[in-house]
């Protein structure tokens, strides 16, 4: 309406001239109404059909640009889209960002949805699951799920199971108990992604009486149910429970899946089930399944540790396509079993074969370095761990350590560990472990005052203290080696085990002081195992300590009845004190049981090649060694020195 018209009407209609209204002025005012509302219909008409004409554009270009997102394998076109979406003003981010999540682009994921003005619960679920599974960024993961609840989005069934595997990841037991009890207010547990994922948190907790809880309290179980529970006794070390559970799984009549054969099968391993460990293998191939790098490397881990390298090395050349995985559990299981020749001999295959060794490849071809003493293939591992920035991980290093520290080069052992950028327990005890072996005990004690002054989180235990005491026993540190038993239970909290003990008595035997070494036996928790009564015997022979010796003896005898050397030192022991009769005995013992001496054996490497002798055999490919030996043997007979030479050479 015009203001003029607008005003005169206002005026009139309540003035003092209220009654002189002339019909002109009434029909000109009727007239302008009109006009007015004619005229803002049409702007209005006008104003709906552009925002709709603009809707529909948009519409079509959202369709469009939605089409060309799907199609995105990389970064660049996404931010492009991300361009158009800001120019057309469509602000559809929950289909962008899952996008940016499946191209693992931390960073501008994380740039995109710090930026979402009122982000939903849609986009909260889908950006903490890519913190989880993408990026493991657990800790930012529960980061964003405490925003969530700050901005009052309630979590739902997918939120939980990613909040619970970031605690799990993180050890964080409390928030992931409340994350669990809030997840039982809200009634989600009848969700079978959050059960499962609860059994898997409280897995990794170690805590698997609630994990089983979680199971039972499941009235529906599916085939994930129960690989979850198997999965988490298994991988906690609970071999026989998931074998049991496996069994019941098979009662029920629930098919297994690989996922489920996998984890029973490193159960066997653990338990060395042998049979059961076939049996699976015959179901593997009665049912056609394809033995995979996930299913062969499985088999192949479960025979190496039952012993049978060979149908682990049958399923390793069954496997067609060989991945690191594969590779690796053939390598570890040679290392376990001692077969560090062929170890060594399968890494090179594997270099060769072009497979890109990783830190489990290390560890294990390291180990089998150490087995043997074999340094020069140990210091060609070390260039290859450097060039393929593998170095500085931390169990790499630390096997590093204890690779150098039993080939011998102390000195390159401490380099390794002054140079990791990080250390955790098993660094740090590799050293002062590696130190006591050198018999370096000081050395080794001042690096136990230093780990407590500057290890931070890694703080001393048991296998700490089996390196320190070992130390004591090497250099005959009697009353240090009492005073760090004593502290391992006043100060640090720890209880001493078998291994403690051994050591102990092996200090006490060491000193000539076998009666309280028996005392020390006697006092024990547990039953002394044959490393420790080995070591007061072997005191009790050097001792010429009948009496001591015959209470071991005893004691040795029923628990190996088949190891050779028992009866051999029995049998020195009664000799040293003219015991004839006794001696004879034990010697008749041995025949009657079968028993055989075990030849003495050691290794030399020489030109890269690692050569094995046996007491009493000729080695033909190492005619150049018995030369250079015969060599000393003939300048110590030219010294006079023939006390102390109690072997005998093969003349030329």
């Amino acid at each position: 309406m015009d203001s003029h018209v607008s005003k005169t009407w206002a005026s009139s209609i309540s003035g003092p001239n209220q009654h002189k209204i002339s019909p002109s002025f009434v029909r000109i005012y009727f007239r302008n109404i009109g006009v007015w509302k004619l005229r803002n219909m049409v702007m209005l008409s006008s104003r709906t059909f552009f925002h709709q004409l603009q809707h529909q554009k948009r519409s079509a270009h959202w369709e469009k640009l939605l089409f060309l997102l799907k199609q995105c394998k990389s970064t660049r076109p996404v931010k492009q889209i991300h361009a158009q979406m800001l120019i057309h003003s469509i602000y559809k981010y929950n289909f962008l960002l899952p996008k940016l999540i499946d191209l693992k682009d931390f960073s501008y994921s994380l740039t995109l949805f710090s930026h979402l003005p009122n982000p939903n619960d849609y986009a909260f679920n889908a950006f903490i699951r890519g913190l989880t599974t993408t990026w493991k960024r657990f800790d930012l993961a529960l980061k964003f799920y405490y925003k969530m609840k700050s901005l009052a989005i309630k979590p739902d069934n997918f939120t939980y199971p990613f909040v619970f595997i970031s605690c799990g990841s993180l050890l964080a037991i409390g928030p992931g108990r409340l994350a669990h009890c809030e997840a039982l207010k809200n009634g989600l547990l009848l969700d079978f992604h959050v059960c499962h994922s609860l059994i898997t948190m409280y897995s990794r907790f170690g805590e698997l009486g609630f994990a089983r809880q979680v199971f039972d309290e499941i009235e529906v179980r599916d085939l994930v149910s129960w690989n979850s529970m198997i999965s988490g006794y298994s991988q906690m070390g609970f071999a026989r429970e998931a074998v049991e559970l496996f069994d019941m799984m098979r009662h029920e009549e629930v098919v297994p899946n690989e996922m489920t054969l996998v984890s029973v099968l490193g159960a066997c391993g653990d338990l060395g089930s042998m049979e059961l460990g076939r049996s699976v293998e015959n179901y593997v191939v009665e049912n056609s399944m394809e033995l995979n790098s996930y299913m062969g490397s499985a088999l192949i881990d479960m025979y190496g540790k039952c012993g049978d390298l060979g149908s682990a090395k049958r399923i390793f050349d069954d496997t067609e396509k060989k991945d690191v995985v594969t590779w690796n559990a053939m390598i570890t299981g040679y290392a376990q079993n001692g077969l560090s020749d062929e170890a060594i001999l399968l890494f090179n295959c594997m270099k060769a074969a072009g497979v890109q060794a990783d830190k489990i490849t290390m560890i294990g071809v390291l180990s089998a370095c150490a087995s043997v003493g074999a340094l020069d293939v140990g210091k060609c591992i070390y260039d290859y761990a450097s060039q393929n920035g593998l170095k500085d991980d931390i169990y790499v290093g630390t096997a590093l350590i204890d690779m150098f520290a039993k080939c011998g080069n102390l000195d390159h052992a401490f380099q390794v560990f002054e140079s990791m950028p990080r250390k955790n327990e098993a660094s740090w005890n590799a050293m002062i472990s590696a130190l006591a072996f050198h018999g370096r005990a000081q050395e080794a004690l001042s690096l136990f005052e230093r780990m407590s002054r500057e290890g931070g989180t890694s703080c001393p235990n048991d296998i700490t203290f089996v390196g320190l005491i070992s130390a004591c026993v090497h250099a005959g540190l009697v009353d240090e080696g009492c005073h760090l038993f004593d502290l391992m239970s006043s100060s640090f909290g720890l209880v001493p085990k078998i291994e403690h003990y051994s050591c102990m008595v092996d200090l006490f035997s060491r000193a000539g002081r076998v009666y309280e070494a028996w005392d020390l036996i006697e006092k024990m928790p547990e039953k002394p195992d044959e490393v420790l009564l080995g070591a007061l015997l072997g005191a009790c022979n050097k001792l010429k300590n009948v009496d001591i010796g015959e209470r071991v003896i005893q004691l040795l005898l029923e628990m190996e009845p088949s190891n050779s050397g028992n009866y051999v030192i029995s049998s020195k022991i009664y000799a040293n004190e003219n015991r004839w009769d006794d001696s004879a005995r034990i010697r008749m013992l041995m025949r009657e049981k079968g028993i055989t001496k075990t030849p003495g054996c050691s290794w030399i490497e020489m030109d890269g090649r690692l050569l094995e002798f046996h007491a009493g055999e000729y080695l033909h490919s190492a005619e150049e060694v018995y030369r250079v030996l015969n060599m000393l043997y003939e300048e110590k007979m030219m010294d006079g020195h023939t006390s102390d030479l109690d072997f005998q050479l093969v003349e030329d």
